[in-house]
C-alpha cells in the first residue's frame, strides 16, 4: 500500500513542478515581449535589478525611484504608483492597474500577448 501511494505522490509531485517551471517560462516570455513592446531591450527583463530600471524608463520615473523600493510602506506605494503608469502607458486603465497589483503574471500575460500598445509620452524623463 505504501508503495502505491509514493508512486501517486511522486507523479503528482513531478507533474506539478513541470507545470509550474512551464509558468514561469511562459511569464518570463511574457515579460520579454512586454519590454519588446515599450522599446526596451527583452533581455533586461530577466536580469534582477536591471529590469526594474528598464521598467522605469517604460513608466517615465527617474532612476532613484528605486531607493524608494528600500523604504517600508512607501515601497508599497510606488508599486501600486508604477503599475498604474505601466497601465497608462499601454492605453489600460484602472482595471488592468488592479489586476497588475493583485495577478501581476496574469497582467503581464495579458499585456505581452495581447494587442496592447506602448503609448510613448511626449517629453520623457530619460
Amino acid at each position: 500500500m505504501t508503495e502505491d501511494t509514493s508512486f501517486w505522490g511522486t507523479l503528482f509531485s513531478g507533474a506539478a513542478l513541470f507545470f509550474m517551471i512551464a509558468w514561469i517560462a511562459l511569464i518570463l516570455v511574457a515579460g520579454f515581449k512586454l519590454y519588446v513592446k515599450a522599446g526596451q531591450p527583452g533581455w533586461t527583463s530577466f536580469i534582477p535589478f536591471l529590469n526594474f530600471f528598464a521598467l522605469l524608463k517604460i513608466v517615465h520615473k527617474p532612476w532613484w525611484w528605486f531607493l524608494l523600493l528600500f523604504v517600508p510602506f512607501v515601497n508599497i506605494v510606488i508599486w501600486i504608483m508604477m503599475f498604474n503608469e505601466l497601465s497608462k502607458a499601454f492605453g489600460h486603465g484602472i482595471g488592468m492597474t488592479l489586476l497588475l497589483i493583485f495577478f501581476t503574471p496574469i497582467a503581464y500575460l495579458v499585456i505581452g500577448f495581447g494587442d496592447s500598445q506602448y503609448e510613448l509620452e511626449e517629453d520623457p524623463i530619460f
